[in-house]
This record gives C-alpha cells, sequence and structure tokens, in this order.
C-alpha cells in the first residue's frame, strides 16, 4: 500500500507504483515518500523514501510492512540530530521492535516480519540503510550499480561462490530470508557508513523481489533510460504482470534534477504542477514531481 504521498519540493522526479500481482489476493508490499515541510528541517534531513515487503501471512505481512515503513518515517524525523546514518540505525531498530511487539498483542500474527529499504538524499549525498532482499539500484547513465545485497540463502550462496549472481533471481530458494525485521532477537541492518556522491540525471530504483525476480537489470536500465519516472514504473509493473505476475510488486523511481535541497543549491520556484493519487488496475500510485525536459530515447 501506499503510506504517504506527498508534493516533491524542486530537485526530484519521484514516483512509485505497487500492485496486487496475478497470483495473489491481498498486497503486503508498502511503500513511502518524505519530506519536512518547513524549508530548515527539510535541509537538515533531506528527503526519505522507503518500501518494505511483508511475510507472515496475509494480515500478519501487511500489517508488518505498513508499521515498519510508518516507523522508519517517524523515528527519522523525530530522533533525528545531524546524521542522516544515526537516525536511519534509530529508525530500522525501533521499526524491529514495534513489528515485534504488535505480534506479541497478536499471537495470531506471531511470524510477521518484512523486507525493508530507504534511502536519504539530502543534497547531492546518498544514505541508505537496509533488510532483507527488496533492492536499492541506482542507474548513472547506462551502468546500473546494486547499493544492497540480498540477506537470504541465496544471497549467501551467491556471496560464497557457490550459486552465480544471474542464476539467483530464478533459485527455487530465493525466497528464504536470513534477515527481516521483526524476526530475531536483534537487526543488523545494513548501512552506508559514507554518503553516496549524486550526480544530476542519476535515477534511484527501490524495488521489492516481485519486480526483480522477474524482470531483470538491463530491462531496468532501459527503462529508466527511456522514461519519466512515472511511466518508468508504469512500464516495469507491466513487464512483470507480462511475466505472470507471481507476486505483489512495488517500485520508486527517483530521478536527481539539477537543483537539490543543499545549501549550494537553495531551493527555487517551480512551474511543475504534481499530479493526484489514483488507484488503477489494482495498483496504487504515487506520483510527485517537479518535471524537468528530458531528451527522447529508445530502447
Amino acid at each position: 500500500m501506499v503510506i504517504h504521498c506527498m508534493d516533491v519540493k524542486p530537485g526530484m522526479e519521484v514516483a512509485c507504483l505497487t500492485d496486487v500481482g496475478r497470483q495473489r489476493e491481498n498486497n503486503e508490499d508498502s511503500c513511502l515518500y518524505w519530506e519536512p515541510q518547513d524549508k530548515t528541517e527539510f535541509l537538515r534531513k533531506g528527503r526519505l523514501a522507503v518500501i518494505a515487503d511483508g511475510m507472515g501471512g496475509y494480515e500478519g505481512g501487511q500489517e508488518a510492512s505498513r508499521l515498519a515503513v510508518e516507523t522508519v518515517r517517524d523515528v527519522y524525523d523525530k530522533a533525528f540530530e545531524n546524521s542522516p546514518h544515526l537516525a536511519l540505525v534509530k529508525a530500522f531498530a525501533s521499526a524491529h521492535e514495534r513489528i515485534q511487539s504488535y505480534a506479541e498483542t497478536h499471537p495470531e500474527l506471531r511470524g510477521m516480519g518484512t523486507t525493508c529499504t530507504a534511502l536519504v538524499i539530502r543534497g547531492y549525498e546518498l544514505y541508505f540503510a537496509h533488510v532483507g532482499d527488496s533492492r536499492l539500484y541506482l542507474i548513472r547513465g547506462s551502468v546500473l550499480s546494486r547499493l544492497t545485497r540480498d540477506h537470504s540463502y541465496v544471497g549467501r550462496l551467491v556471496e560464497n561462490g557457490i550459486v552465480r549472481p544471474e542464476d539467483a533471481e530464478s533459485h527455487p530458494q530465493r525466497h528464504i530470508l536470513t534477515a527481516a525485521l521483526g524476526s530475531g532477537n536483534e537487526v543488523a541492518a545494513d548501512v552506508s557508513q559514507q554518503p553516496i556522491p549524486l550526480q544530476t540525471s542519476d535515477t534511484l530504483v527501490l524495488c521489492t523481489d516481485g519486480l526483480w525476480g522477474v524482470v531483470n537489470e538491463g530491462e531496468i536500465v532501459s527503462a529508466v533510460n527511456e522514461f519519466d519516472p512515472e511511466e518508468c514504473c508504469r512500464a516495469l509493473v507491466n513487464k512483470a504482470l507480462e511475466r505472470g505476475g507471481p507476486d505483489n510488486i512495488t517500485v520508486q523511481v527517483i530521478r536527481v534534477g539539477a537543483e537539490t535541497d543543499s545549501g549550494q543549491n537553495p531551493e527555487r520556484t517551480s512551474d511543475g504542477t504534481p499530479s493526484s493519487q489514483k488507484l488503477q488496475s489494482g495498483s496504487q500510485r504515487c506520483h510527485r514531481t517537479h518535471p524537468r525536459p528530458r531528451p527522447s530515447h529508445s530502447i
């Protein structure tokens, strides 16, 4: 479900789309985009985007992913001091505890948990935190970099050289997670220790395994380079649906513009008119953008 969708300050194009898929009755994915309304707070905290893929049955998975994205947003906002890195660590720890507490008071939901991948963009700097097998990609031109590693049984096999990376997406045991929010005594999120520098026209893609499990990285790059973020989300989700849509599908696309929230590039007004949130064909769409002209591409 789309948890929160809001107007985007100049400097970014943002779109997200989530779909139940063709073989599930309910959508256990959640996604969120958030930024402070106050300009001073916005410059301090930047922009936050989160996706989560719940597990533990319909109600358990849906609640776990919702709790994860809402808690990450709330704690990042309220516990922020001066470091996006530390705020994300606190936010993930709090989300882990909150999901476990919810399961304890709802015994029928024991075993609930969720993946969670969150990013923060402050100026031209990217920070992220990650648990599970949802993914964060950075696309620069025709080059794709996967910034997260899968916390899964198959992910470990890949890291140990037992399974080839290109075979991991179709491995029959790829859904077995080794880490998730709400699962285990403690959560050890992968967190970017240093900010990753971004450039104008860089594109960030957050997605759940319902997308990357059936759409390969080359196809993601092609869609990013051909379409604006909203059309890119639609094209990628449609491709996953064409291939059977075996799982819930969620993707969020963020493109870096020439204006950012950094002190060196102060916010300016824009004539861009944001779209409204819509529901269509089983999908929930969040599209908020200050568009900029883009050359056309073909694949």
